[in-house]
């Protein structure tokens, strides 16, 4: 039996685990043994600055000249009790004139501003475009931006029934549906509303009065290498287990006097990647501070509408210092130096002329001295970018959208943020590795010395740009359902030895019940089985040209199909309204939440559907007339809720599971964690692009098409990056990268191991299913051969039980195909060595596919005595 990933966090939550099929794909951009980034003449380098800096440098010397230290006051700390409601906030006004500023630095009048151009208002409109009702058509041509035109506006065929109701609470949610269930802000809306999220390379969390700070506002966090925490070191290896960030230290916080035990939190603005926090001085007031939450944001910000900042620490300052000029007119600044020496920064500007002059009341705690209209910016100085954050102080994202094009197998994609604040001033935003590595030209020029480390995602850099552009060179436009090679192709001609040797196989496999073995209580499962039978009838069909066995299988594979497109399976679909999706009725009928792996929670989508699309676009290929209006919509309702690319589609939030900001997807539903979203299975995020892909070619919706070859490239090079790891990875911890593959990769920590058992075929396999043409592109050679004489060579594979065994022989195809055609082939192969959505013929297929020309230039043994190969 084969195994699958739930949900929670396997070693701190214990939310569960449960067996199931291992079904993965992991996938990255390979030119022959390599990840190249877009830019050749730019490969990343080990960066000595990773480690550790000097926390003052010259320019951060606390007694240089500007500066005027802030005396700490000795009385007592106030208690901090609600007072009266602040008077009502106008916000700032796109349209409005300036107001001149005048305030006091060091008991030194500043000049009027006058130079400095009209903030943007808080939320803007994103798009002023009006949704249609008619679905979208199939186009066989792309569009100049690949993500402008939805899959469809119209509500899901009426066989979902609609539920209004959804076992978890929308908690402090302002704003209509659809709402993202898997992005980094969910743990604003769950549970205790306390818990971490993960900005990057910022974390916050609410408060609530609780931690070192005992601030009932936003707490922010930054974590150096130095300080995370690994686990016990393997002794094959010498790998850490783990590594993780410690959560709770409350390097500062911002908060409003006002605040306290009637202080309510809500969301609002809620989209693919940005999102609000509000904070109400009690249920009945409007909100006091907002705080507008962008991935990759260089300043945490909080905008004040007439509440009394108070900034707090559990760190404890050391000094704190105000700027006697400011870095700009109209905006005061301030330094605070904290006991773990490290620097923040922290500005001030009001549109409305309120002065901003903080008092330290203790080591702990400094507040303002009057009401705030304005917004209050704090950002970490990593050593060496001080002026740089200066610069770039009084702007701030809220919001952010993602475009794109392709021509050719070239592939580019821009993420354009909306700001607030000075028009004029560029944002300050922090890119990870893989963005670096594919920016374009203009982008690269914007790129600062700026460096703040992240959780898991390496070292960030700081942009300077109000819009980012990445590209993939080199997207597998030519990759089919054939097996496939990222330099030699597509290999559709097997030998006639080994057509000969494969179809008797078919034959049997063919004949199985695919109606019985696609009937299951889950949707993950039943998706594989579809997958599964779908591969042998496109073996037979174009690689066995044998059209006849082909179409005894479609028949049947179609027949059980339409158990799902009618929405008839043993727990059906229901279209929910609550959060905006497609769920199993699993939890609703049972009550059991962990029900379908947590589907019903919004667990795994991308998973269970991506084999549902990836079964129908062989059954549309093999048959077209199968593609009628009814059994389109079904698969298109189906990759609309994992992957809607356009806001106008108002049933289903923009790219529930994959993140253009991480360059891969969250499988990590509607439940609360302090580690924030994760994913174990990289091979099945692959593997629901892929899908996405080749179902775009079938019906000829050329955007879908290029957004799945767009996808599959980024995820290709992402998880090269952060899920799998050569000797050469120097993103991930040196410590860590030894056991080759991430296993669980958190937003804030990395831990070796599956939610179903430490068993080392299980960890690593997990990320090797299923084995698709996409597979080489993901899990290149040196990667795979690296991870194979870790683990697996010397006889050790041979000693796994089960349908592990079958999944790493067929991951060694990728390297030795003769090796892996011998074991498939070999007269006692027990069918038990195949995982439940695996099939021989396929297994055998992909390995005598291969080319040996590829393998030779890796120094391969080959033979010419296997008639099996070209």
């Amino acid at each position: 039996m084969s195994f699958k990933n739930t949900f929670g966090p396997p070693t701190t939550y214990g939310l569960g685990r449960w067996a199931i099929y291992p079904i993965v794909t992991a996938r990255r951009w390979a030119l022959r043994n390599e990840v190249r980034p877009y830019r050749e003449h730019r490969r990343a380098e080990p960066d000595p600055f990773r480690e550790s800096y000097s926390p003052l440098s010259k320019s951060q010397d606390i007694y240089r000249e500007g500066y005027q230290h802030v005396a700490t006051v000795t009385s007592p700390v106030p208690s901090v009790t609600p007072r009266p409601n602040p008077p009502n906030f106008k916000e700032l006004n796109a349209t409005s004139p300036v107001a001149t500023t005048s305030c006091t630095a060091g008991g030194l009048p500043l000049q009027n501003s006058t130079a400095l151009s009209s903030p943007a208002t808080l939320i803007p409109a994103i798009s002023g475009e009006t949704p249609s009702n008619t679905p979208a058509m199939a186009q066989s041509a792309t569009s100049s931006n690949i993500f402008g035109t939805p899959i469809a506006t119209s509500a899901p065929a009426s066989h979902f029934p609609v539920r209004k109701d959804h076992p978890v609470p929308r908690k402090g949610i302002g704003g209509p549906t659809p709402i993202g269930t898997n992005k980094f802000y969910a743990n604003f809306f769950l549970k205790q509303q306390t818990s971490p999220t993960y900005v990057h390379p910022y974390s916050v969390a609410w408060s609530h009065g609780q931690g070192s700070s005992s601030s009932w506002g936003l707490a922010i966090s930054h974590i150096e290498a130095h300080q995370r925490v690994y686990g016990q070191k393997s002794k094959e290896t010498g790998a850490a287990q783990y590594f993780l960030s410690p959560v709770g230290i409350q390097s500062l916080a911002l908060s409003a006097l006002e605040f306290g035990s009637q202080t309510m939190l809500t969301t609002d603005n809620l989209s693919a990647h940005s999102a609000n926090v509000n904070l109400h001085v009690d249920p009945k007031a409007k909100p006091l501070v907002t705080f507008p939450l962008v991935q990759g944001m260089g300043f945490v910000t909080a905008v004040y509408k007439g509440g009394t900042p108070v900034i707090s620490t559990g760190v404890y300052f050391k000094t704190v210092t105000k700027s006697l000029k400011g870095p700009k007119q109209g905006v005061t600044k301030y330094t605070l130096y904290l006991e773990d020496g490290k620097v923040w920064h922290v500005y001030a500007y009001s549109a409305k002329g309120d002065k901003f002059d903080l008092t330290v009341i203790n080591n702990k705690m400094a507040k303002a001295e009057k009401p705030f209209d304005g917004i209050v910016q704090v950002a970490k100085d990593p050593g060496n970018a001080e002026s740089i954050i200066d610069a770039a102080s009084g702007a701030y994202p809220i919001g952010a959208t993602v475009s794109g094009s392709v021509s050719g197998s070239k592939g580019s994609y821009t993420l354009t943020f909306q700001k607030a604040g000075f028009s004029n001033v560029k944002l300050l935003m922090y890119a990870l590795p893989h963005h670096v590595d594919s920016f374009d030209d203009a982008t690269h020029k914007s790129t600062t010395p700026a460096k703040l480390q992240t959780t898991t995602k390496g070292m960030a850099v700081g942009v300077v740009a109000d819009s980012w552009t990445m590209v993939e060179p080199h997207m597998p436009v030519s990759m089919g359902f054939a097996p496939w090679d990222p330099v030699d192709g597509e290999k559709k001609a097997l030998k006639d030895g080994a057509i000969h040797a494969i179809t008797p196989i078919a034959v049997n496999e063919t004949s199985q019940d695919v109606n019985q073995q696609s009937d299951q209580n889950s949707m993950y499962f039943s998706g594989k089985a579809l997958a599964k039978f779908a591969m042998i009838c496109y073996t037979a069909n174009d690689l066995l040209k044998n059209k006849t066995l082909a179409q005894n299988g479609l028949k049947n594979l179609q027949a059980a199909f339409t158990r799902f497109s009618t929405n008839k399976q043993q727990f059906p679909l229901f279209y929910e309204t609550g959060w905006g999706g497609l769920v199993s009725s699993a939890t609703y009928q049972t009550g059991n939440d962990g029900a379908d792996f947590g589907n019903t929670f919004y667990n795994d989508h991308h998973f269970h559907y991506g084999y549902f699309i990836y079964a129908a676009a062989i059954i549309g290929y093999l048959d077209p007339s199968w593609l009628t209006k009814e059994n389109v919509d079904y698969v298109n309702t189906l990759v609309r809720d994992i992957a809607n690319p356009s806001a106008l589609d108002k049933h289903f939030p923009v790219s529930r599971n994959f993140d253009w900001y991480h360059g891969h997807s969250w499988a990590h539903g509607l439940y609360e964690t302090a580690d924030g979203k994760d994913q174990e299975s990289s091979s099945e995020d692959a593997m629901h692009a892929y899908a996405i892909k080749m179902w775009g070619k079938t019906i000829k919706d050329a955007n879908m098409e290029a957004r799945g070859n767009l996808m599959l490239a980024i995820i290709a090079r992402s998880l090269n990056q952060y899920y799998l790891y050569t000797s050469e990875n120097n993103v991930q911890p040196s410590e860590f990268v030894g056991n080759r593959v991430a296993g669980i990769l958190f937003e804030n920590k990395c831990d070796h191991t599956t939610y179903f058992g430490a068993n080392i075929e299980y960890i690593q396999g997990i990320h090797m299913l299923p084995l698709l043409p996409s597979t080489k592109l993901t899990r290149p050679a040196n990667f795979v051969k690296e991870e194979w004489q870790t683990y697996f060579d010397k006889g050790r594979a041979d000693k796994v039980e089960g349908g592990w065994k079958g999944i790493l022989y067929g991951n060694l195809a990728t390297v030795d195909p003769k090796a892996a055609w011998e074991f498939f082939s070999r007269r006692d192969f027990n069918p038990m060595w195949l995982d439940g959505g695996a099939s021989l013929t396929w297994y055998l297929a992909y390995c005598a596919g291969e080319s040996l020309s590829f393998y030779s230039t890796a120094c391969l043994r080959w033979t010419n005595e296997t008639p099996a190969f070209m």
